[in-house]
């Protein structure tokens, strides 16, 4: 069982790198010999030097002469600005500062996590010498690795996901356990306020940028030509994250293409011959920030990144965070998925020097291997037993099961939730060797601020502490949410592998009849609905159809006969467990579309629109109108916005004293409510015919009911392809009948 299965093999290449650091010295290990492979072998400039680099070049001298003619001011003031920018921005890379980072954060991993496994096949590029016959430093010299290779031959970019404040030093301290060359890598002003901190940062590879440059073309031409230069004279791996923030939901966001539009340019330009983008996935079994996070999508500010603030957080070293799982994906050519689709040739059109704004094509390529990397990071994320808990406890929770959920019950469910995550083709970490029940009560304790045990049951920690304070019921109703979206964060990390068979069974319980291409325009609705709230690639709709289909057909759930879908006997429980994990996003849209009718003023703006729908979201919690509270999560409200402004039902008014101003397309947003709210009733017929456990004949009657009591459900479809980008169109059409 633990060969045949592809992601447990997957899973056994992993390496416990803080083996190596409970047996050894962890100071031997910071003042070992440090000896990277460089790119070409040549050896980096020095940090001066850089500047100098950065300073001289011809972009940068081209766009100080053009903001001199604009603003009427002389060249050598504008070019002290530049000066001032670039010595803000630096990093000042230094070795002393790595090996003291080295050392203390031995210490620090050693106490916080049982362990951080690292992928060899991502690593290695040989075969692992047997650790019991070679020393240290002969393993370490044997060690030669596909990233090793590809920092020698190209340009490389890490390109790690973002959930933690750890990422960053996690990252550089597997480099320099692997010996592989440090990067650079891009962090946000808040952290250079920090007190010796921010410096002793500067000095371990960080580089400074603000969040936004506005149309500062100063700041955007030294801080891209900082960029450029050090990737195309190979100083250093470049790092950055993809999504431009940490997640705060656990869930993969947008990708920023700020950056990836930056390290494109010198292949674009044929400066280089190519570079390597890597995708690196980082899983943790439990977050450091999952209260901090959770309160943030409350509305309670981020706390300001400050020395004293790092001081205080002592206290999470006397907690245990379990295991982390890195996984360094195969390096990706940007040459390779430029190939066919790029003509470089318009680069030569202008000299080099002369900033331009990428082509519509070029955005359109930028942005798709965005999408195409954070996919690569979500599919090699490490799952661990308690997301699929969560997913359970927070369904079993949401069905309004006060008194919990046995444990005998729950570790049978999860044991099918695993075996269906593996059909789905999940990277699942469960140990096979160890009973199903043990791996539930390791979990369960490990999460024991989230989850109460008591006789036997297992539910969700939402009561207050003993003596319970007196509280209002609005802060009763604060105080559970955190709970609830500290677990949902954990769900959130497996809605990757089920969001699009989540999106069919939606569509196929919704649907009246079994006609596959009334299927497609729904589930096409429902891919444009929530394509800002999880990674949908723009334009793979049918191709994510198709994925969905054989997903389904494969885990016998569905049956497609030509032009129809029909479930099968087995796969209503499947079809209750996917519909369930969407229908709090679909409950939280639905309820952001009846606020913006029912009680959105002429004058909201985009500022006051998230505390403004969370009050109303409270209200209908504490009187039974809603029963998700993840909906309090200001990420689905601001996502739901963004989708109705991607969709033309909002619109955001510009200038004047109307600026931010939401301007609410009635007729269309009623519209998409009636919709949304279709959906949500489907999927709560589907839980309860599940928890039923009715014969055939029953859920045929139910759904002809259901058909029965929806208005005019052609025209409801109908008014879904109006209002979503290629739905409905002859092309979708031909391509889902093909499906």
């Amino acid at each position: 069982m633990l060969n045949s299965d592809p992601m447990l093999k997957k899973r056994d290449d992993f390496e416990d790198i803080l083996e190596e650091r409970r047996n050894t010295s962890d100071l031997r290990y910071a003042l070992r010999c440090y000896t990277p492979a460089l790119y070409k072998g040549l050896t980096p400039c020095t940090v001066s030097e850089l500047k100098t680099m950065v300073l001289q070049s011809d972009q940068l001298l081209y766009v100080i002469n053009q903001v001199s003619k604009e603003t009427g001011t002389a060249t050598n003031e504008i070019q002290s600005e530049a000066e001032a920018i670039l010595e803000e921005m630096a990093h000042r890379l230094q070795l002393s500062t790595i090996r003291f980072f080295a050392f203390m954060l031995s210490k620090i991993f050693k106490t916080l996590f049982r362990s951080i496994c690292v992928n060899e096949e991502g690593i290695q590029r040989v075969s692992r010498p047997d650790r019991e016959t070679q020393n240290e430093e002969t393993w370490l010299t044997l060690i030669r690795s596909q990233l090793q290779q590809a920092i020698q031959e190209h340009p490389v970019v890490l390109l790690p996901s973002h959930r933690s404040y750890m990422d960053f030093l996690l990252m550089s301290y597997i480099l320099y356990t692997y010996d592989l060359a440090l990067p650079v890598i891009a962090a946000g002003m808040d952290f250079m306020g920090m007190k010796i901190v921010g410096e002793m940062l500067r000095m371990s590879g960080a580089f400074f940028i603000r969040r936004s440059f506005g149309g500062d073309k100063l700041y955007w031409t030294v801080f891209s030509e900082y960029v450029k230069i050090m990737l195309k004279n190979g100083f250093a791996p470049v790092e950055f994250f993809l999504e431009g923030t940490r997640s705060r939901t656990a869930k993969s966001l947008t990708p920023k293409l700020g950056l990836l539009n930056i390290v494109m340019d010198p292949f674009l330009k044929g400066e280089v011959f190519d570079v390597s983008l890597v995708p690196v996935s980082i899983s943790y079994e439990r977050i450091l920030e999952e209260a901090l996070y959770a309160r943030e999508l409350l509305g309670v500010p981020k706390p300001k990144e400050s020395t004293s603030g790092l001081i205080k957080a002592r206290k999470i070293l006397s907690e245990n965070y379990g295991s982390i799982h890195v996984y360094f994906g195969q390096p990706v050519s940007a040459r390779s998925l430029a190939e066919g689709r790029v003509d470089r040739s318009q680069f030569n059109l202008t000299p080099r020097h002369i900033p331009r704004r990428p082509s519509e094509g070029i955005q359109d390529f930028v942005n798709d291997s965005a999408f195409r990397l954070v996919r690569s990071q979500e599919e090699n994320m490490v799952l661990k037993p308690w997301v699929l808990l969560a997913a359970l406890l927070l369904q079993n929770q949401a069905a309004g099961n006060k008194l919990g959920v046995l444990v005998e019950d729950l570790t049978e469910q999860a044991v099918w939730l695993r075996d269906l995550s593996r059909q789905f083709g999940a990277f699942l970490h469960w140990p096979d060797h160890v009973p199903p029940s043990r791996v539930v009560s390791s979990s369960l304790s490990l999460h024991r601020s989230l989850v109460r045990v008591s006789e036997g049951t297992v539910q969700l920690n939402l009561e207050p502490g003993f003596p319970p304070p007196a509280m209002t019921p609005e802060e009763e109703l604060l105080s559970k949410a955190v709970v609830v979206l500290s677990c949902a964060s954990y769900r959130n990390q497996v809605l990757h592998v089920f969001i699009r068979a989540a999106l069919l069974a939606s569509a196929v319980q919704s649907v009246a009849g079994s006609r596959k291409q009334e299927i497609f325009n729904t589930f096409s609705f429902l891919w444009n609905m929530f394509s800002n709230e999880f990674i949908l690639r723009p334009g793979a709709e049918v191709q994510d159809f198709e994925e969905a289909c054989y997903l389904l057909v494969k885990s016998a759930v569905l049956q497609i006969h030509q032009q129809e879908v029909l479930v099968t006997d087995r796969g209503h429980r499947t079809l209750a467990f996917l519909t369930s994990i969407l229908d709090p996003f679909v409950q939280g849209y639905q309820m952001v579309c009846r606020f913006l009718c029912e009680e959105a003023t002429e004058s909201l703006t985009e500022k006051q629109f998230v505390p403004a729908v969370r009050k109303f979201f409270i209200k209908h919690l504490l009187t039974g109108g809603l029963k998700y509270v993840e909906v309090l999560s200001s990420d689905l409200q601001k996502n739901a916005l963004a989708a109705l402004l991607r969709l033309g039902a909002v619109q955001k008014l510009r200038g004047g004293a109307d600026e931010g101003t939401l301007k609410v397309n009635t007729v269309m947003v009623n519209s998409l409510e009636d919709t949304l709210a279709a959906d949500s009733e489907a999927a709560r017929c589907s839980a309860l015919i599940q928890r039923r456990r009715p014969s055939k004949q029953t859920i045929g009657a139910t759904r002809r009911v259901q058909s029965s009591e929806r208005s005019d459900p052609i025209g409801r479809l109908n008014g879904r392809a109006s209002c979503c980008p290629g739905a409905g169109t002859k092309e979708s059409h031909q391509n889902a009948t093909a499906a």
